[in-house]
């Protein structure tokens, strides 16, 4: 068997054709054709109020910080087991992270523990919907709406996964989402900030245009370019807009595969789930499978250790996933906070598999066998 890499980012084969259209256009920055074509496209297929390209996902949450006006003092409430990026935008501008535990089925926050930690400091949730599976998005909006708490979706991982019919980043008042070449449709590097609230909507383009009126400008809304708020450079540029393009363009194939290997893998596993004690993804029943992530959560540290060794022995790479944010080198001094054991557990124990577009059922099978033989042995 060769060896099976955990990711490879995967090309449709029109990337090339698109980029090279873009370059005869002769409009290589951003907000173009491209840019315009893939944003009105999020907006139709998945019903979100308005979608802005981005270089990145952490981008997005950059603007999300800005639209809600988080300042120092402030206090924002976010999963430990996540992404830094997740924070980052917020503790840069002197916010004060209040750190959620995730839920013993699954690596999503602890829905039920919110609501003490909301202070009248709090301004904004940072939802994390892990793995593209929902949080319980009733739950959190009506906490929000009775706390006057804004909700910002971290969709990185949640392209075409739903809530209640409902696709994730179309719920809260805004969402951001990630086209890193490890997500489900790719730029390299790249992600998009939906606004679902028109509120935000105007001063969303301002930000996103380094803080001038350029979009009004153009509209004929605004008789001069100026600058008129804070911004920066967050669009991407017309080359990655067509590149995206090319993968949107096969989206529902690549989904199709993509959930077919995520099965695969549930069915070979469920019974050494059973035996061995081994916990596999939950998907609540108001939730859906994107077929983003698969993973396993082992009994132990020293057993996920010993598991990743023996798979790589036989040429497969398996990774973990987020160490707890609480207890990273940067923030451990400041957080205050209560033991968050679901968090440190994921951090511990969770084992992530090879899940890519290329990869086929021979080679999951084979991943699996190994997974088994080494529980068996």
């Amino acid at each position: 068997m060769k060896h099976i890499y955990f990711n490879k980012p995967h090309l449709t084969g029109k990337e090339l054709g698109y980029m090279k259209k873009a370059v005869k256009n002769g409009k290589l920055s951003g907000d173009g054709l491209y840019t315009r074509q893939c944003q009105a496209f999020f907006e139709k297929k998945y019903n979100f109020g308005k979608v802005l390209l981005t270089n990145s996902c952490t981008d997005a949450i950059e603007m999300a910080a800005m639209l809600c006006n988080v300042k120092e003092g402030d206090e924002v409430i976010a999963p430990s087991f996540t992404f830094v990026s997740s924070v980052n935008p917020f503790v840069i501008r002197g916010v004060k992270i209040i750190f959620a535990d995730s839920a013993a089925e699954n690596p999503n926050m602890d829905v039920k523990q919110i609501e003490n930690l909301i202070t009248p400091k709090t301004k904004a949730i940072v939802v994390v919907h892990y793995a593209g599976i929902a949080c319980d998005m009733d739950a959190i909006m009506t906490l929000a709406k009775r706390h006057n708490i804004l909700i910002i979706e971290d969709a990185a991982q949640c392209i075409d996964s739903f809530y209640k019919k409902k696709p994730l980043g179309s719920i809260g008042q805004l969402g951001a989402f990630s086209f890193h070449e490890s997500k489900n449709i790719i730029t390299g590097e790249g992600g998009m900030l939906t606004i679902n609230d028109k509120h935000f909507t105007e001063r969303a383009e301002i930000i996103w245009e380094k803080g001038t009126n350029r979009s009004a400008f153009f509209k004929g809304k605004a008789d001069k370019y100026e600058w008129v708020d804070v911004g920066s450079s967050f669009l991407p540029s017309e080359i990655t807009a067509a590149f995206l393009t090319a993968q949107i363009d096969e989206l529902d194939k690549i989904q199709t595969k993509r959930k077919k290997l995520w099965e695969r893998y549930h069915k070979n596993l469920k019974d050494l789930s059973a035996k061995k004690n081994i916990k596999l993804p939950y998907i609540p029943e108001y939730a859906t499978n994107n077929g983003h992530m698969y993973y396993l959560v082992c009994n132990s540290r020293n057993e996920r250790t010993k598991l990743i060794d023996y798979l790589n022995k036989n040429s497969i790479q398996a990774v973990f996933h987020y160490q707890s944010l609480h207890k990273s080198p940067f923030y451990k001094s400041h957080y205050k906070g209560a033991e968050l054991q679901n968090s440190d557990h994921y951090s511990d124990c969770l084992l992530r598999l090879p899940l890519y577009y290329d990869l086929n059922l021979k080679e999951v099978d084979y991943i699996c066998e190994k997974v088994k033989e080494f529980y068996t042995n």
